[in-house]
């Protein structure tokens, strides 16, 4: 690479990074956007990087984007309208299966890749599954109060996790993150790039639940 291409490249890379901050300082200084970026100009830029990769709108993104300890987990309507909007798949159904109440009734999700005409089967999720992990006992779990869906959050999170991981891009979905154990997470790229807020006090009351951390994925692997 010639000097005068590095030099190029280097200003473009400079242009795209002032236009960045000028973007995220006008987000933070918004109160259109939730609170928990308000002011928050670091939030902003990972928001807006993130909008970026998913090819997705900035506010809609913030506004489907919970920080908690560091970790951003979106919400499972985010997650679900990614997948029924991007142009590769038919929208997510539902199927239930089995009798209300028994271990083996579930749901899994369903969608069509429309380039192959294939059709994308995802896990099914089962009380017997919902008990074994223990997600109707943490705190704030909606699996007791509303199991329809709860079974249909945690079946499109799993079909997009197998099926177009990149939509996620690594992280959980806010239900998931209620639903595993407390741990402490070190090392998070989160972390690493910039320092993310906490959110509100009462924005997680309003999610009516107390977010926790999912395990590491290196422990997951031992």
């Amino acid at each position: 690479m010639s000097n005068s291409t590095q030099i190029e490249s280097t200003n473009n890379e400079s242009g795209k990074f002032d236009l960045l901050q000028r973007q995220a300082k006008a987000f933070s200084s918004s109160e259109l956007v939730p609170q928990r970026f308000q002011g928050k100009h670091a939030n902003c830029i990972v928001a807006l990087e993130i909008a970026d990769r998913l090819k997705a709108s900035p506010l809609a993104v913030m506004q489907n984007l919970y920080i908690v300890h560091g970790q951003p987990a979106f919400s499972s309507t985010f997650c679900i309208a990614t997948v029924n909007t991007c142009g590769r798949f038919s929208p997510l159904k539902f199927v239930f299966e089995g009798k209300a109440g028994d271990d083996d009734y579930g749901c899994y999700a369903v969608a069509k890749e429309k380039d192959s005409g294939d059709e994308l089967k995802g896990e099914k999720i089962t009380w017997s599954m919902v008990k074994a992990e223990g997600w109707d006992t943490k705190k704030g779990s909606k699996w007791k109060t509303m199991p329809g869906q709860m079974f249909r959050y945690r079946a499109a999170s799993f079909w997009t996790r197998a099926y177009a991981p990149e939509f996620l891009m690594g992280m959980q979905t806010n239900d998931e993150i209620i639903d595993v154990e407390p741990v402490n997470v070190t090392g998070s790229i989160a972390s690493e790039v910039l320092p993310l807020a906490k959110a509100d006090e009462a924005e997680l009351e309003d999610l009516g639940a107390e977010f926790v951390l999912q395990e590491d994925a290196k422990e997951d692997a031992q």
